[in-house]
């Protein structure tokens, strides 16, 4: 049975991060590693500037100096990451690379799990957790990007909506 692969961060100098990991992209295509490498990539986010009375949207790097690459850690692929010109080494003790959790791969961002939900806007629901726990009411909305179902509730005597997350309602049968 295969390992499973995991992110590791992988540390190069500053300003390189995009030529790490396009190298580094190029390398696993030409020595058909896929299986061993899987995804590399360069956390970043679309940010407002103001500049001059000029607003633009940015691109700008969450962590410079730094690539997250999915991987199966072994010795080759660790030596091909290590070798990539920019690349200064993986975070982690200097013997062996430490993995992220999982948690810290949900905080980040860089894996988006697909959602599937067993309700659709029109449907009945109860709400299983949070302040309004045990109210029923109708989906409105369900944003699965965003993890995220509006529900219209009767509450005194009125409609009130009101935004949860995804797994915080569950379908009335």
């Amino acid at each position: 049975m295969p390992e499973e692969a995991k992110w590791y961060v992988v540390h190069t100098y500053s300003g390189y991060e995009n030529k790490v990991a396009s190298n580094l992209e190029k390398t696993v295509e030409n020595r058909q590693l896929r299986d061993l490498i899987q995804e590399i990539r360069v956390p970043t986010e679309k940010v407002t500037e103001i500049k001059d009375n000029k607003t633009r949207e940015v691109e700008r790097k969450i962590f410079p100096g730094y690539v997250i690459v999915k991987m199966v850690l072994n010795d080759d692929s660790w030596y091909v990451v290590r070798n990539i010109r920019g690349c200064t080494g993986f975070v982690g003790t200097t013997t062996k690379p430490v993995p992220l959790t999982d948690e810290e791969v949900a905080k980040l961002g860089v894996e988006t799990k697909k959602i599937e939900v067993s309700y659709s806007v029109g449907d009945s629901i109860r709400i299983i957790d949070g302040p309004l726990e045990d109210f029923v009411g109708v989906v409105d909305k369900i944003d699965t990007e965003a993890n995220c179902v509006r529900v219209t509730v009767s509450m005194f005597g009125r409609e009130t909506p009101a935004e949860l997350e995804l797994g915080q309602v569950e379908p009335v049968i």
